[in-house]
């Protein structure tokens, strides 16, 4: 774990240029806290990609403690900014039941924010964790997605199964469904396609899917995963808004957050859209995806060490 904290500190490093030293500045350049102080804090937020509707309710919460607790100090302000960050990403506590239950689990998300890559690394985590997983190569229209899927289930050591190029993704979905009540697999992982620009055909593609699942494996734990790209800041958000309309998304698998200064999206999301960021990547290799840790996250991003947490 500490390896990874290491590895998220250094990926938020622009980041944490982008939003914390301009809090610092604002915070170390105010001499009251008055109305001038709480526009330039809110300013620092929203151009940190934090987004309008998190910072929003950032600031009415900062405005009522230091009411309430009659604060006179600027520095106190930035405890409790940390404090409210922090407490905006907590996940529930049920929010990894369905590792304790038979699943599948669809990754959905647009081509080229790493969703194959981010399978691969799911499987590898499920499996180290004592699961028995299977994958299904449903992303049959992109060229060489299955390829490149079968190099990642190699190397995390897990089965695939896969059909021709073009093939229906249905079609896929049912000989792995199959495979995956005989095998007494415990979750099968989905690669799904990235068509966002044609919503009405993925969401047919998806409701043919989740017909047969529903079928064959009636009362079966289910996940909707997002993948987004880090780096893409709102687009990320929009992304999610956009397959939600098609899917019911139950949690965010956040990647690329290694050398982005736009990773303030992950409290936008949280905030504005109510999903829980599942797992977040920082690099290319297999091990470079972890489960989300809200305090791991706010940590690394405000340099904290974990021994001295605020």
């Amino acid at each position: 774990m500490a390896g990874f904290f290491s590895k998220l500190t250094q990926g938020l490093t622009k980041t944490r240029d982008n939003i914390v030293k301009g809090i610092d500045a604002v915070i170390y350049g105010a001499s009251n806290i008055d109305e001038d102080f709480y526009e330039e804090i809110e300013e620092t937020l929203i151009m940190g990609d934090i987004g309008v509707n998190a910072t929003s309710k950032i600031m009415d919460t900062l405005r009522k403690q230091v009411k309430d607790m009659h604060l006179t100090e600027v520095k106190d302000c930035k405890t409790l900014l940390i404090q409210d960050i922090r407490e905006q990403m907590q996940i529930a506590d049920n929010a990894y039941d369905f590792l304790n239950k038979k699943t599948v689990i669809f990754v959905i998300g647009v081509n080229g924010v790493g969703k194959t890559t981010s399978v691969g690394k799911l499987a590898a985590i499920f499996k180290n964790e004592g699961k028995k997983v299977l994958i299904a190569a449903a992303d049959t229209y992109r060229a060489a997605a299955t390829e490149q899927l079968s190099e990642w289930a190699d190397r995390a050591g897990v089965p695939l199964i896969a059909g021709r190029e073009g093939a229906d993704p249905a079609s896929v979905i049912y000989d792995a469904v199959n495979a995956f009540k005989s095998r007494d697999t415990d979750i099968l992982l989905v690669d799904t396609a990235g068509r966002l620009h044609n919503k009405k055909n993925l969401m047919e593609e998806l409701k043919k899917m989740n017909r047969i699942i529903d079928r064959e494996l009636e009362g079966i734990c289910r996940e909707n995963f997002i993948v987004l790209d880090g780096t893409t800041g709102q687009n990320a958000m929009q992304q999610a808004r956009e397959f939600g309309e098609v899917a019911d998304l139950t949690g965010i698998v956040l990647t690329k957050l290694d050398g982005t200064a736009k990773g303030g999206i992950a409290v936008a999301i949280v905030s504005e859209l109510n999903i829980p960021v599942k797992y977040i990547g920082v690099g290319e290799k297999i091990d470079d995806l972890e489960r989300f840790d809200s305090d791991q996250f706010v940590n690394a991003l405000f340099s904290i060490n974990e021994s001295e947490e605020v």
